[in-house]
């Protein structure tokens, strides 16, 4: 983020957590993601806010879609839940996977998007949560 419109680092920090709550919300978004080789995030001191990168003039929002629904509507959704939270900047949306039915998670306890595949096969990022290490024996197993 540079440039002389590009907010302070309390301030993109701020809203792009704002932005990654509002888009995590939308019915259509299993979870935020990143686009293979395409970088989608917020660079903050000590953290990133993987799939949300503010930046002077836009927004861009990496998601994984729920399967079923309108990709074009799912992008609606989403532009329309972060548009209040940054009036004057332009809302790029993309998508990156789709999650398959079968692998959402059916637990209410857990959250939608983590460490669910989808149609590409990688497993969907959320903010601040790592994916699950194999096993040791897995690793030794695979070579």
């Amino acid at each position: 983020m540079t440039g002389q419109d590009a907010p302070a680092p309390a301030e993109a920090a701020e809203l792009a957590d704002l932005i990654a709550a509002a888009v995590i919300s939308c019915p259509g978004v299993v979870g935020l993601t990143q686009s293979p080789g395409i970088p989608v995030a917020t660079y903050l001191p000590g953290r990133t806010v993987s799939g949300v990168a503010v930046r002077a003039g836009e927004v861009e929002v990496c998601v994984v879609a729920r399967y079923g629904p309108p990709l074009a509507q799912i992008a609606e959704q989403v532009r329309q839940a972060v548009a209040p939270l940054v009036p004057d900047r332009v809302i790029d949306v993309v998508i990156a996977d789709i999650a398959l039915p079968g692998a959402e998670p059916e637990a209410e306890g857990e959250s939608a998007g983590r460490d669910q595949p989808g149609l590409s096969g990688q497993q969907a990022a959320v903010p601040g949560v790592r994916p699950k290490k194999q096993d040791k024996r897995e690793e030794s197993a695979n070579g």
